[in-house]
């Protein structure tokens, strides 16, 4: 008789589950020894908590996602788990939920620190789910809430982040976003859709999922201790957000809107989206899997990656827009910072620069109101000769004091004009690594851009700095001559 036999494929399989599972653990059990060895040094460090920023090692992710998806929605994952501005070389604390362990080639192994671990989520069959339409799943995904907060009793713990596995998170830019509130108070944030008829059917109140939404780690306990008794009274909603919402709701907290998540319900060419961002931190973009890559003649993961390296080189700028002129040949110049520029042969004003472009296409056919967003559209002149000339990112670098992206043309053959910005090739723009202060996250300005002088036709640079006080955009002030 083998006193040793080498484990079977399917044994095999278990034990590293187990073994993840144990690691989502683990910090709980470390946790609760330290606690139980000194009172005075609870109190201490409880002290210390309260005047440190808060940091990446402060946020707990919980990702939906399930065994079918899992094999190609893991890339996006890769993307922002673990990327290489994570302060301190700590690894991030999170799980990806599961409803079943998906193929072996699928699982991440023990000591790959590129994904999160995984974890079965519990069994839902006692919850009643009636809507015609939806899909049970959507009781599971909801009590990933449940289930990341009440494994995470780490003291350490200030926020829950949630998102689904298509979601595709800017870690730093979210700690920022966070570090504005206090997460000793009751704090539900996140975004509504783009689309007016998503907001008015699942309600303005709500976080939608797949954007991702933060719960501060006071509420997230309470919610924990009440989300199963809570969820018995909605099985006729239709998805895990909308059954999140209501528990909270329940405890009397409101959403708190932070519009850097992005549901993206919006299918196609999604550049005018991105090209006109609000005024405040990229937080997350979702669904890339319905809109076409964002970069062109890439794929939409190597667009990811692409945005990627700009996002490690100055998280905190992506996609802040800044609006200059060019006084010479009556230009207006748009820096979407880290993706791209664009170059209008016209003044315009400023207001209708910040409107989104309708590059995109509705996410549903239906009424009006799903063709109605919740920004300010404009659409796209007939004639794509008198549209913006694209630049996209082609390079980022930076130094000890500046931070240089170039962005390259994409190709359009509209014009024989001297003066016309088709002539340009490449533009580039020289800036310094933006480092929000508090203030600045609560009051925020868009900053200022010159277009430098310059000889060479094809190749236009521009600045990007802070306004100088009373200095505005209007056309007048924002060129260097």
């Amino acid at each position: 008789m083998k006193l040793f036999q080498k484990p079977t494929k399917g044994q095999s399989l278990v034990n590293f589950i187990l073994v993840s599972s144990s690691f989502c653990a683990l910090y709980l059990i470390v946790s609760v020894l330290l606690l139980g060895s000194s009172k005075l040094v609870h109190v201490s460090k409880t002290s210390q908590d309260e005047s440190t920023p808060t940091t990446l090692d402060h946020l707990v992710f919980g990702i939906a996602s399930s065994k079918r998806s899992w094999g190609k929605r893991k890339e996006y994952v890769k993307l922002w788990w673990n990327y290489s501005n994570t302060t301190n070389n700590k690894a991030m604390k999170g799980c990806v939920f599961v409803d079943s362990l998906p193929d072996e080639k699928h699982v991440s192994h023990e000591n790959d620190t590129s994904l999160p671990p995984l974890r079965v989520s519990q069994d839902t069959s006692r919850f009643r789910f009636t809507h015609k339409g939806g899909l049970r799943s959507a009781i599971r995904v909801a009590r990933v809430v449940a289930e990341t907060a009440a494994m995470n009793n780490d003291s350490d713990v200030r926020w829950y982040v949630f998102g689904d596995d298509d979601t595709v998170f800017f870690p730093e830019n979210v700690v920022k976003t966070l570090s504005k509130y206090d997460h000793k108070l009751w704090y539900y944030i996140g975004a509504h859709s783009e689309v007016y008829e998503q907001n008015r059917v699942f309600g303005f109140g709500m976080a939608f999922g797949g954007a991702g939404f933060a719960i501060s780690s006071s509420l997230a306990k309470v919610l924990a201790e009440n989300f199963d008794s809570c969820i018995e009274r909605y099985p006729h909603l239709y998805g895990s957000d909308g059954r999140v919402y209501s528990c909270l709701a329940e405890l009397g907290v409101g959403l708190t809107h932070e519009s850097g998540f992005h549901q993206v319900d919006l299918k196609g060419n999604t550049f005018g989206l991105l090209a006109a961002h609000p005024l405040t931190p990229l937080l997350s973009l979702h669904h890339p899997d319905y809109t076409d890559p964002i970069f062109p003649n890439m794929t939409t993961t190597q667009a990811l990656k692409h945005l990627f390296e700009a996002v490690n080189v100055d998280s905190q700028r992506m996609l802040q827009q800044a609006i200059c002129y060019d006084k010479w040949f009556k230009w207006t110049v748009s820096v979407s910072w880290g993706y791209a520029v664009q170059v209008f042969p016209n003044h315009m004003l400023l207001p209708e620069v910040l409107k989104v472009q309708e590059t995109f296409k509705q996410w549903r056919k239906g009424s009006v109101l799903a063709k109605t967003y919740t920004f300010n559209t404009r659409a796209l002149h007939n004639d794509p000769c008198k549209r913006s000339t694209v630049f996209f990112l082609d390079s980022v670098s930076s130094d000890k004091d500046d931070t240089i992206s170039s962005y390259k043309k994409s190709f359009q053959n509209c014009s024989n004009d001297a003066v016309s910005p088709q002539k340009l090739e490449v533009i580039k723009v020289v800036t310094k690594k933006l480092d929000l202060d508090i203030k600045q996250l609560l009051a925020p300005r868009r900053h200022c851009c010159d277009v430098l002088p310059s000889t060479a036709q094809d190749k236009m640079e521009i600045a990007i700095r802070e306004c100088k006080d009373g200095e505005n955009e209007d056309g007048q002030n924002t060129r260097v001559d």
